[in-house]
């Protein structure tokens, strides 16, 4: 949009699984799943061992990579399954070639921050990498994202990187973060603002490709807004719509934080053949309640816990640990600080005039009054704003209207397995 702004009287996004025809002058869509229709419930029944072996699949085909790689570890279950996987992965990988050494970049430590020009063998690179971003407050903050993440690197034995940003690091970005993002949305703004951050970090050490879980939540109803969804088939209508979007949100924020420093980021959970089989599966199996916690057929479907002669692909602490947003897991005080400096950036007086500034899309709060006015300082042609597409919570379904996952009312509930 940077090269359009300023040039065009309206600004259209390209929709993704389409072409345009010269010859028509039309654009149609080329990607058409039988799942993409709203007006077909999915009714295949549910296969654990389907679903697994095509995640797997997915994982291993992203793994197709001449640079060194790793995988952005929150801690929470989708990207500690894709780090699982992908450590099963490149072990197969190192075993292959374990009769001669690969030449790979050296991986600077980010704790100790020292770099080596030396080779790195089959067996050294075969470590994945993993890297997590926190807050300092983190351990006391009442989420326990770093230390889940921490865990799981130490289970999968991965070299796993910790990167401890402060509020005002945030804070200093927001403009910047939404200038590469080129949106306003509340929700989006603040989950890549680490993930911008973390990007940088990452790049700094020379790995170039990162995995990253993004999508699962969309496919199996994994947002604790899910818990609120009135039955399977509004369930089923807001996972096709919300993974319809993931272009405008999730998808966004995971391409444009990462490259932005110029890190790629791939996400298996999109793979159009692993989306071919989720997508399908009849949505009463992805149906939350107060004894079934959310995305509970892909926890299961990685449960080893009936065999005890497999190899667990987690801790069960993890593999059934609830749902955490990714903006609120890096610590609840990111959050909180943002809102507090929207209060210090914009005053009543300001904000009673939202109306007339913004008669369309009129932010409704302080939080989101600000991002608007830092999307304008670098994006001030009204035809900038209008290709915005905004996140907006379920409040027909009876959710709060921010979008944090700590509004929630099952946040923090307890489940059976």
């Amino acid at each position: 949009m940077k090269s359009l702004n300023e040039e065009c009287d309206r600004i259209l996004a390209f929709p993704p699984g389409h072409l345009y025809d010269s010859t028509t002058g039309q654009i149609r869509r080329w990607f058409d799943p039988n799942w993409w229709s709203e007006e077909v419930i999915a009714s295949a029944p549910l296969d654990l061992t389907l679903l697994k072996r095509k995640l797997e699949h997915s994982v291993r085909k992203r793994l197709m990579s001449e640079v060194p790689y790793g995988v952005l570890l929150s801690g929470g279950l989708d990207s500690s399954l894709i780090a699982s996987i992908a450590v099963r992965e490149t072990r197969k990988i190192t075993r292959r070639k374990s009769s001669r050494s690969l030449r790979a970049p050296a991986i600077a430590d980010m704790d100790d921050g020292n770099s080596s020009n030396d080779e790195v063998t089959v067996e050294e690179w075969g470590r994945l990498h993993s890297f997590s971003i926190g807050l300092p407050d983190m351990y006391t903050s009442g989420c326990d994202h770093l230390l889940a993440a921490r865990d799981v690197a130490k289970f999968l034995k991965t070299k796993h990187h910790e990167y401890i940003f402060t509020i005002q690091e945030g804070l200093d970005a927001i403009s910047d973060v939404i200038y590469h993002l080129e949106t306003y949305d509340v929700t989006t703004v603040r989950a890549s603002t680490p993930m911008y951050l973390l990007s940088r970090k990452i790049k700094a050490i020379g790995v170039k490709m990162v995995l990253s879980g993004e999508g699962s939540d969309e496919i199996f109803g994994g947002y604790l807004y899910f818990h609120s969804a009135p039955d399977a088939s509004a369930l089923h209508h807001e996972t096709v719509k919300r993974v319809k979007n993931l272009h405008t949100s999730d998808c966004l924020r995971a391409n444009k934080s990462t490259l932005a420093w110029g890190l790629e980021a791939r996400v298996p959970f999109l793979d159009t053949k692993f989306l071919d089989v989720a997508m399908n599966v009849e949505p009463i199996a992805k149906m939350c309640s107060s004894e079934k916690i959310e995305k509970y057929i892909l926890r299961k479907a990685f449960d080893t816990s009936h065999d005890p002669t497999l190899e667990p692909y987690l801790p069960d602490n993890i593999l059934w640990r609830q749902k955490e947003q990714f903006s609120d897991g890096v610590g609840y005080s990111w959050i909180d600080s943002l809102k507090d400096e929207a209060e210090k950036k914009v005053s009543d007086e300001e904000f009673a005039r939202k109306e007339s500034l913004w008669p369309e899309d009129t932010p409704q709060t302080k939080e989101a009054f600000w991002y608007r006015q830092e999307f304008e300082k670098w994006f001030p042609e009204k035809a900038c704003a209008e290709s915005v597409v905004r996140w907006i919570p379920r409040t027909d379904w009876g959710c709060p209207s921010d979008p944090s996952g700590r509004s929630q009312k099952v946040h923090n509930e307890a489940y059976r397995k």
